[in-house]
């Protein structure tokens, strides 16, 4: 029996995988790739001796002395400033990303990112001085902002039910394509003196002008043109992504959850309703979560850490490109097993991965690296197959479904507002852990991995006993068949 002669019930709305919805697919994922060459740039780039004498002569200068502490060498909170500016700028502008999304669409927030990203990269590639290099940081952190907002929702909004899972990480994806790419590029560029940064910081502009490009092409979603009273022009477009005529049904699912939402004059005062809080919650924890397994701190900073460990500064860049293979493979697997497993499966595995992970490293470390030492050959090649081993764990979990998830269950008309609250809390705990890991790390020393194992520990109680599965539940129709099921959300339900 083909679609065409099912009963059409929200799992089976009848849709064609066509050429053109592959494009908007794949060009608004993106804003994927210009935010991971972000992550995979700033801990090469703050590695780079001439980078550092320019900018930060003190920390390139304890790095050259004789007693150097392995944990403290870059210790340094203007550094840290560097890389986690972009994340306080994230954080305050996902707000006016989620009133551009309502207002104006999500087509119209992701053209704005990539406006705001190749003016960041401009200036940071032409840095004078370190208040130039921040301004030029902020800049990229505005763009983050708006494309962290706007492309997981355009994403989860053009996706067919059926493939909503795999669509969305294609963001996440792209993300670790990013990261890959960036490890690759200051690999490339670490020995063009006296300005293989600069390069390294220019090329940001590249997938920017992607997304630029992407989002001039790429068609409104049809929710949002509902949502915004263009209801023949949202037909006629969920016709076009779905390669078919008879799309009545979903459609009128749409124009009733956009009804249903104009009845809230204010997105943020409905998500202060008793009935907001389980979307709410999960969606913040799930992000707080992701930066507490301490992935950033180990994907911005893995060049500086494989330093620490005793690799040189060739062989550091070449461990963080390894790691960036096996994080770009690793989500390839939760592409394909997203919409089969599930999100809890996935999420629970990795929990256990990552606890391994960590745990190890910290006794490793703990045992072996001295404030002044350095591992042999062989002890540090196992914290790189641990690093490997947490990042593989990650990738096809916690990284793609910390978006997914919140961008899957809010309904309608809190959906823009919600998910802001949800990247605002990632980029909040993102500033946090960038502008305190190398302190806590100087601090802490080896224990700062058994402090991220922790979280991992919370974090498996957390899905076990607070996370519905939404596997193949409509977007439109998750409060019916998601948190008025759940045997703890259900009691916060009108």
């Amino acid at each position: 029996m083909d679609d065409s002669e099912k009963p059409i019930s929200p799992q089976n709305f009848p849709s064609k995988l066509t050429f053109y919805v592959a494009i908007c697919w794949f060009l608004a994922a993106f804003g994927g790739l210009m935010f991971g060459y972000d992550i995979g740039i700033s801990g090469g780039v703050t590695a780079m001796d001439d980078f550092q004498i320019k900018f930060f002569p003190k920390v390139y200068e304890r790095k050259l002395h004789a007693k150097e502490d392995n944990y403290c060498k870059y210790d340094d909170q203007n550094l840290q400033l560097f890389t986690s500016s972009l994340y306080l700028a994230a954080l305050v502008s996902s707000f006016a990303a989620s009133k551009a999304c309502e207002l104006f669409g999500r087509k119209p927030t992701i053209l704005i990112a990539s406006v705001f990203f190749i003016a960041g990269a401009a200036l940071s590639a032409a840095a004078m001085d370190v208040a130039m290099l921040i301004v030029g940081r902020i800049l990229l952190g505005v763009g983050v902002g708006f494309g962290n907002e706007g492309v997981p929702l355009f994403l989860s909004e053009i996706a067919p039910v059926k493939h909503r899972g795999a669509v969305n990480i294609l963001f996440q994806l792209f993300v670790t394509i990013g990261i890959l790419f960036a490890n690759l590029v200051n690999f490339a560029v670490s020995k063009i003196h006296p300005y293989g940064w600069r390069i390294s910081l220019a090329i940001a502009g590249a997938p920017a002008a992607g997304l630029f490009i992407g989002s001039i092409v790429i068609s409104e979603t049809p929710t949002s043109l509902v949502e915004r009273n263009k209801l023949e022009q949202g037909h006629k477009t969920l016709k076009k992504i779905r390669g078919v005529d008879n799309v009545d049904a979903e459609f009128n699912q749409i124009k009733a959850a956009c009804e249903a939402a104009k009845q809230a004059k204010s997105p943020f005062k409905e998500l202060m309703k008793k009935s907001s809080f389980p979307p709410l919650i999960i969606g913040i924890l799930l992000q707080v979560f992701q930066q507490m397994t301490g992935i950033n701190a180990i994907m911005f900073y893995a060049p500086v850490l494989f330093q620490t460990v005793g690799f040189k500064n060739d062989g550091s860049l070449l461990s963080a490109v390894i790691t960036g293979v096996v994080n770009v493979v690793s989500t390839v697997v939760s592409v394909v097993a997203v919409d089969k497993v599930g999100r809890k499966a996935l999420l629970l595995e990795a929990c256990v991965q990552m606890f391994i992970s960590q745990m190890a490293i910290g006794f490793i470390l703990h045992l072996n690296l001295t404030a002044t030492g350095s591992l042999t050959k062989v002890e540090a090649g196992v914290v790189v197959f641990l690093v490997c081993f947490f990042v593989m764990g990650f990738a096809w979990s916690w990284g793609p479904l910390g978006w997914l998830i919140p961008s899957e269950t809010f309904p309608v008309e809190t959906r823009a507002a919600g998910f802001a609250c949800a990247v605002s809390s990632n980029m909040l705990f993102t500033f946090i852990v960038a502008q305190a890991f190398l302190s806590m790390m100087c601090h802490l020393k080896a224990y700062i991995f058994f402090f991220f194992a922790a979280w991992i520990f919370v974090m498996g109680l957390f899905v076990v006993f607070l996370l519905p599965e939404t596997k193949g539940v409509p977007i439109d129709a998750m409060n019916e068949r998601v948190w008025k099921k759940h045997p703890v959300w259900k009691k916060f339900m009108d």
